[in-house]
């Protein structure tokens, strides 16, 4: 029995793993880091979400991988994620999150953020040459500025897609409860009038 649940965390690491890309230990990643910046090579780092991957995050990996030569991407954990958008996001959980960001070509090493790290504690450890977010982050000038310090360069980008995952989940809402309401209302009056009918 014990031989049969370690060859499933074998698996289920491996699988994780995706290529040896998925790096969880904060450590292992730095010495990979500081090993690449000394050969010379432009680290690029990008976090987020990656909740339902579409297009506008393929194509924002692909924006993110020209500026420098290896793209490291952090994936915010549930606990972290659900305390920024509430209980029920995220709709994917984090080992999937992490390994379908390993599957995108651009990315080069993916890591693990923690809703009880530091602020702004991935992007102090790796100083990468280059920090890329979306405006939609909301970064103030004044955050930008302090960034700088752990950062060669803070580059903002627009969205890559006309819309964002959270905007899809709300749509997906709405179309479902239209749904709900075409086919349950009429029912309902029914029973309502079933039970007016009896009452009489």
């Amino acid at each position: 029995m014990k031989k049969n649940l370690e060859k499933n965390k074998i698996s289920i690491d491996s699988r994780l793993n995706f290529g040896g890309k998925v790096i969880l230990n904060h450590k292992k990643l730095q010495e990979i880091v500081e090993h690449c910046k000394g050969l010379g090579l432009r680290i690029v780092l990008t976090q987020g979400s990656w909740d339902l991957i579409h297009i506008g995050h393929a194509r924002y990996m692909c924006e993110a991988k020209k500026h420098g030569d290896l793209l490291i991407v952090g994936v915010d954990s549930d606990e972290k994620i659900r305390k920024r958008k509430g209980p029920d996001r995220p709709i994917v959980p984090q080992e999937e999150r992490m390994e379908m960001v390993g599957h995108l070509r651009y990315v080069d090493l993916v890591t693990i953020k923690e809703s009880k790290d530091p602020k702004w504690n991935l992007i102090k450890m790796i100083r990468p040459d280059v920090l890329i977010a979306t405006k939609r982050m909301e970064y103030t000038r004044k955050d930008v500025k302090e960034l700088q310090k752990f950062c060669g360069q803070v580059k903002l980008l627009e969205s890559q897609a006309t819309t964002s995952t959270s905007a899809k989940i709300r749509l997906l809402q709405i179309n479902t409860a239209h749904k709900l309401e075409k086919s349950l209302t009429p029912k309902i009056l029914e029973t309502i009038e079933n039970v007016l009918r009896s009452v009489k």
